[in-house]
């Protein structure tokens, strides 16, 4: 137990129970340490867990297997061809948005390189691409008014590309880039909004949906809310009104996918036959001691207020009671007049209701919460009641939030199937990023994937999740909005001191081909796999040179020679001709010299 620690006192607590020192009967409460200990007692050691146990089999024989980018993530081209501003062009244009001021003006040049880019997808093959359209690059001011076509084109050319590579396009209508003649409006805030997201969405189904069949209408509603208009961290970059500005941007968003499912539902999928849902991101929570009936509380409060915020409306009818409940007792006691969580009236209950075809989920991490008493704050936070860490255990990544725990994406497959009716679920991001120097062997991406993706498979052949699809963000390094370049999420390196910017296949592409080949996890135990022989990739870093073309034999003059000794041979034969000439010329030159002389 916590204890006199000599000449530090009191000040340092090493033992396994927390002792009160301020309370005269000193009472004891264990630690989380006490109950880790108790299980290692228990155990006589540490057997192998269920959780740190793979599972090998097989996903479904249609698994979807993807990778993803976001438009202003890789594009570039912000001015070109007649494209118009977007939000995060203002915004990383503005100093000290942006780490180091990085911008996408260029990002991964993929605006010019389409065929360089399929061809990284047949690489990992891939049998989808989930990508997005830049909204201001097709329509400039946001409507229809005034139409890019060439914007348009870029798109068409990259759907056909993809489609004679045979990898289906998913296609994400909204990844976070507004027009800013839409923000200059209210944007998001603008109910306004709803019916030009339709427009918009019409436009792209009516142009682009005769050869796309599955469509996301809205990426990750809760970063668009809080943290574009609630921390100010990402753009439009809004932060001063955080207690309902994130909440009346939430209720719009809802709405406007709402009518853009409807739309696809009513117009275009008898004919296109395709999909359409929308992208919800989550963290799982677990409490910091699963002891403490209020870590356990707060754990479910931070689920509720996250993943729950737009999919409880969207599959179960209405926001949850748990954030309906506690919003509106908090807005009161501050003394306003109202909730400040808006409400769906019935009929827009039932418009909402049931606008999926399946969930799109994005997942990376799992937090440990705890309660978080922030008296009559208005914030989304205070209202949550609830604060996160990581455990220390919890390998690193490149992001700050981000902290290596698959067994949590395993608990939020089960808890979507038990809380939202078991929806058919496609995986829309799951990865890992790197910072520092480029290392191509990038073993703890490799390592994040094979556990991840071996949790998606427990989920699915032990638990009975019902998993369509996986989707590995991202296909390539690019400009990870507000950190910049500094964070590298990529398959691919992008090697940004060549002019080029040429991709180089890390590592972790041949691993990822190799479970995609497998279509998941063969058991060893049954001998080599013919899916278990991947590619060999590089391990270092490229030079700042055009990579070396491969080398192919061709026929020159009834002989098999490499295409550079054939080429050798040609300018010599050429030479050779050319002597022949001069020297012809030099002796008919002479020989009638002679003769004049004579």
């Amino acid at each position: 137990m916590d204890s006199f620690e000599w000449l530090n006192g009191y000040t340092v607590g090493l033992g396994l129970h927390h002792v009160d020192f301020t309370h005269p009967s000193r009472p004891r409460t264990p630690k989380r340490s006490a109950h880790y200990y108790y299980q290692v007692v228990r155990d006589n050691g540490f057997p192998q867990s269920e959780d740190g146990t793979p599972v090998y089999g097989n996903f479904r024989k249609d698994f979807i297997w993807s990778t993803a980018t976001a438009s202003y993530q890789i594009e570039g081209g912000w001015r070109a061809d007649g494209k118009g501003l977007s939000i995060w062009d203002k915004f990383a244009h503005t100093p000290l948005r942006v780490f180091n001021d990085d911008t996408g003006d260029i990002a991964c040049d993929s605006y010019h390189k389409v065929e360089e880019d399929v061809a990284m997808l047949r690489r990992l093959k891939v049998t989808h691409y989930r990508f997005s359209i830049s909204w201001s690059r097709v329509l400039p001011d946001g409507t229809t008014k005034n139409i890019n076509e060439a914007g348009l084109n870029y798109y068409r050319r990259l759907v056909d590309a993809l489609l004679i590579a045979n990898i289906q396009p998913h296609i994400t209508l909204y990844h976070w880039d507004l027009p800013q003649a839409l923000q200059d409006v209210g944007g998001w805030e603008n109910d306004s909004i709803i019916d030009r997201f339709r427009e918009y969405a019409d436009f792209i189904f009516t142009h682009l949906g005769d050869k796309v069949k599955f469509w996301i209408t809205i990426n990750e509603p809760y970063n668009i809310a809080n943290i574009g208009h609630g921390y100010g961290a990402a753009a439009p970059g809004i932060s001063f009104r955080p207690g309902t500005l994130p909440y009346i941007v939430g209720h719009n968003l809802i709405k406007a996918h709402a009518e853009a499912w409807h739309l696809y539902n009513d117009n275009y999928r008898t004919k296109q036959g395709g999909i359409i849902s929308i992208t919800i991101n989550s963290d799982w929570s677990e409490p910091r001691n699963p002891y403490k009936q209020e870590d356990v509380e707060a754990a479910r409060r931070v689920v509720q207020f996250y993943i729950g915020w737009f999919a409880h409306p969207i599959f179960n009818g209405d926001y949850s009671d748990t954030m309906k409940t506690i919003i509106r007792e908090r807005s009161l006691a501050a003394g306003l007049s109202k909730s400040r969580l808006p409400e769906f009236s019935p009929a827009e209950i039932q418009r909402v209701k049931g606008t999926y075809d399946y969930f799109g989920f994005n997942h990376y991490t799992t937090v440990l919460a705890f309660p978080v008493e922030y008296g009559n704050l208005q914030h989304y936070d205070a209202d949550r009641g609830a604060g996160t860490i990581a455990d220390r255990t919890w390998l690193d990544s490149g992001s700050g939030w981000l902290k290596v725990s698959p067994f949590g994406f395993r608990k939020i497959l089960n808890f979507i199937k038990e809380e939202y009716g078991d929806p058919p679920i496609i995986i829309t991001e799951n990865g890992i990023s790197a910072r520092g120097p480029v290392d191509l062997n990038d073993v703890h991406r490799i390592h994040y994937y094979e556990n991840y993706i071996n949790q998606v498979l427990k989920a699915y052949l032990l638990d009975g999740v019902d998993i369509r699809g996986y989707t590995a963000w991202s296909l390539m390094d690019n400009l990870e909005w507000a950190t910049g370049f500094s964070e590298r999420f990529g398959l691919f390196y992008v090697n940004r001191s060549d002019s080029k910017l040429t991709r180089v296949a890390k590592n972790s592409v041949a691993r990822y081909a190799t479970i995609i080949t497998c279509n998941g996890f063969p058991d060893p135990t049954l001998g080599p796999h013919e899916c278990l022989n991947p590619e060999p990739e590089g391990t270092s870093a490229p030079s700042t040179t055009s990579p070396i073309l491969s080398v192919e034999n061709v026929s020159f003059l009834g002989m098999e020679l490499s295409s550079g000794s054939a080429e050798v041979a040609l300018y010599s034969i050429f030479a050779l001709s050319i002597t022949g000439v001069l020297s012809v010329i030099a002796v008919t030159y002479l020989y009638r010299k002679l003769n004049s002389l004579a």
